[in-house]
C-alpha cells in the first residue's frame, strides 16, 4: 500500500494539489505549508475536509507529534490552513487592506494637477469642456435660379415631371432648403400655398416642394401630349 497521499491544500490566498507521505509527522507537514501557503508555522491552524465547500471538520491536526496517516486522510481530501494571525504574515500583508496607506487627494487639489484625467478634458475640450456650438449649420450652396427650367425626379419609370422653378428657400413648414416647382402638367399637390403660407403661385395641383437633390436644372422642353381622336 502507497504512503503518499493526493491532497488539496486551500490557504486565504492559495490552493493546489500536492502529495505528502503519510509518515510525515504535522510538524515537519506545517513547515512544508509555510512554503505553500506563505502562512508561519507558529500562526497555522490545520484542518481536514472532504472537499473545498465542506465546511464540517473531519480531523483538527493539531498534534504536531503525530503523523498524517494517524488522522486516517484519504487521496483527494482538502487541508485548509488558517492563518491566526495575518498581521505578522507576509501573505496577510497581502491580503489585509486596512493596513494599506491609502492615497487621498482633495477636488481641488486635482483640479490643480497638470497629469489628471480632468486636465486631458479641459485642454482637448471633451465632454462637458467641449465648445458649444451656437452657430446654426450651414446649408449646402445650391444653384437652381428661380424661373430656370428644370426636370424632377421620379419613382415612376418613363415618367419626366417638367415645369419652372418658382421658389428656393427657407419655408415655415420644415426646416432646410426647398424648392418650389411649377409643373407644367396638373402632376403637383397645390397652388404654390402650403399651410396657409404663399410662397409663389400656380394653378392649383400644379405646385410642388421638393428637396434641391431631386431637382435637375436644364434644357428641359415642354412635354407635348399627343391625344388620339378618341381621346380628345
Amino acid at each position: 500500500m502507497s504512503s503518499i497521499v493526493k491532497l488539496f491544500v486551500v490557504s486565504p490566498d492559495t490552493r493546489s494539489e500536492r502529495r505528502f507521505d503519510l509518515n510525515v509527522t504535522i510538524e515537519q507537514l506545517k513547515a512544508k505549508l509555510e512554503l505553500i501557503t506563505g502562512i508561519p508555522v507558529q500562526n497555522q491552524k490545520i484542518s481536514l475536509h472532504n472537499g473545498d465547500d465542506d465546511s464540517q471538520v473531519v480531523a483538527q491536526l493539531d498534534n504536531d507529534a503525530k503523523p498524517l496517516g494517524y488522522y486516517s486522510v484519504r487521496d483527494f481530501q482538502t487541508i485548509k490552513v488558517a492563518d491566526t494571525n495575518p498581521s505578522t504574515s507576509f501573505t496577510g500583508q497581502l491580503s489585509d487592506v486596512s493596513q494599506v496607506e491609502k492615497f487621498e487627494l482633495s477636488d481641488d487639489a486635482y483640479a490643480q494637477r497638470t497629469d489628471s484625467v480632468l486636465a486631458y478634458k479641459q485642454r482637448h475640450k471633451v465632454g462637458r469642456f467641449a465648445s458649444p456650438s451656437t452657430e446654426p449649420t450651414p446649408e449646402p450652396a445650391v444653384n437652381i435660379p428661380i424661373g430656370s427650367r428644370c426636370e424632377v425626379e421620379s419613382t415612376e419609370p418613363g415618367l419626366n415631371k417638367r415645369g419652372t422653378v418658382r421658389f428656393v428657400g427657407q419655408t415655415e413648414f420644415a426646416a432646410g432648403l426647398w424648392v418650389g416647382v411649377d409643373y407644367d402638367e396638373p402632376m403637383g399637390k397645390n397652388d404654390g400655398s402650403l399651410k396657409g403660407v404663399q410662397y409663389f403661385t400656380c394653378r392649383p395641383n400644379y405646385g410642388v416642394f421638393v428637396r434641391p437633390a431631386k431637382v435637375t436644372v436644364g434644357d428641359f422642353p415642354v412635354e407635348e401630349i399627343d391625344f388620339d381622336d378618341e381621346e380628345i
